[in-house]
């Protein structure tokens, strides 16, 4: 495994119009680069989640896993606008970010990295419109594709749930006017609220029920704080508002006549997995995704953890993926 970072010294111009003058990436590796510069996996990573894939999905990226770094050239880049290397806000003066700029971020380091072609791109939730996005942008380069629980336009409802969190970070007066740290309770708050997106009441009820008559304290709302201070210690307002407002902007079709003629011009194999019980990816989303492009397959989990099962449940997870000869 190995961390790095990369300059891309030259002005780096956003979807938006406004222009970064350079932008880092940060980026992990694992494996080695073949001749050819062509056996490599990509892996998108989720809204609050980071470059360093073999520890967030151990069950797929390692030795011995399905992702074998003495096979492949793995790769996984901190997405533009985290908080984890890539550059990103450290304030409110932050330009409106695109999934597609995410991608051509990618693309730069790709080039960096004299990667020619791409075995499989893969990602879950906002690394899944990643994926797409990508798809659509290098053709050329990319053999197969594993969008995971995404969609290729975001919905009303995702979008009203990332505006929900948004309002909670900006009713913290810190955001504004506590520096690079602020909004630190607005974000436990926005993370408490997306907990119930990302969950099922089946999961919640199954195990934060109370067994006793305590009138306060519940279990619930212990697990619901406890998940809001754990993102606080490891994640920043200004980045979590920066990239949420990103996944809004999510649209494979604009500027591509719509999105399901950009999904018909998909030429990559494409293997789209969604999620019973996922409230706020619903299956109807991947089934969409696996109807307009033209080499697609369709392919369900079933779990009970809802959105997050692609984070959870890793064994059925690399059990479709292998299942599928995504790899081949």
């Amino acid at each position: 495994m190995s961390y790095q970072t990369i300059t891309v010294d030259e002005p780096f111009v956003l979807e938006c119009g406004a222009t970064l003058p350079s932008i880092i990436i940060g980026y992990h590796t694992w494996g080695e680069l073949n001749a050819s510069a062509d056996n490599v996996i990509w892996i998108c990573h989720a809204l609050t989640g980071d470059s360093n894939a073999a520890l967030w999905w151990s069950g797929l990226v390692g030795e011995g896993r399905l992702f074998d770094p003495r096979t492949y050239f793995i790769v996984c880049a901190n997405m533009l606008g985290s908080c984890y290397g890539t550059t990103g806000p450290s304030g409110q003066d932050f330009p409106l970010i695109t999934i597609r700029d995410m991608v051509h971020a990618h693309v730069a380091l790709r080039k960096a990295l004299g990667i020619e072609r791409i075995v499989a791109l893969l990602g879950g939730s906002m690394g899944g419109q990643q994926v797409l996005e990508w798809a659509l942008i290098e053709p050329e380069r990319i053999d197969a594709i594993v969008p995971i629980a995404t969609n290729a336009k975001h919905s009303a409802w995702g979008i009203a749930f990332n505006a929900a969190q948004r309002m909670a970070i900006e009713a913290d007066q810190t955001f504004t006017n506590g520096g690079p740290d602020g909004g630190r309770q607005g974000l436990a708050a926005a993370r408490a609220i997306g907990m119930i997106s990302y969950r099922t009441s089946q999961l919640y009820n199954a195990r934060q029920t109370d067994e006793n008559d305590r009138l306060s304290d519940f279990n619930a709302e212990s697990y619901q704080r406890y998940q809001g201070k754990k993102l606080v210690d490891r994640f920043s307002a200004h980045a979590y508002w920066t990239l949420s407002r990103a996944m809004d902007s999510h649209d494979i079709g604009r500027g591509r006549n719509g999105y399901g003629n950009a999904l018909r011009s998909i030429t990559a194999r494409t293997l789209s997995i969604g999620i019973d019980t996922d409230v706020l990816f619903p299956e109807s989303e991947q089934h969409f995704i696996a109807d307009m492009v033209p080499r697609a397959r369709y392919r369900r989990m079933r779990s009970l953890a809802g959105h997050d099962a692609f984070l959870l449940d890793q064994r059925q997870l690399a059990t479709i993926i292998h299942n599928e000869q995504i790899l081949r």
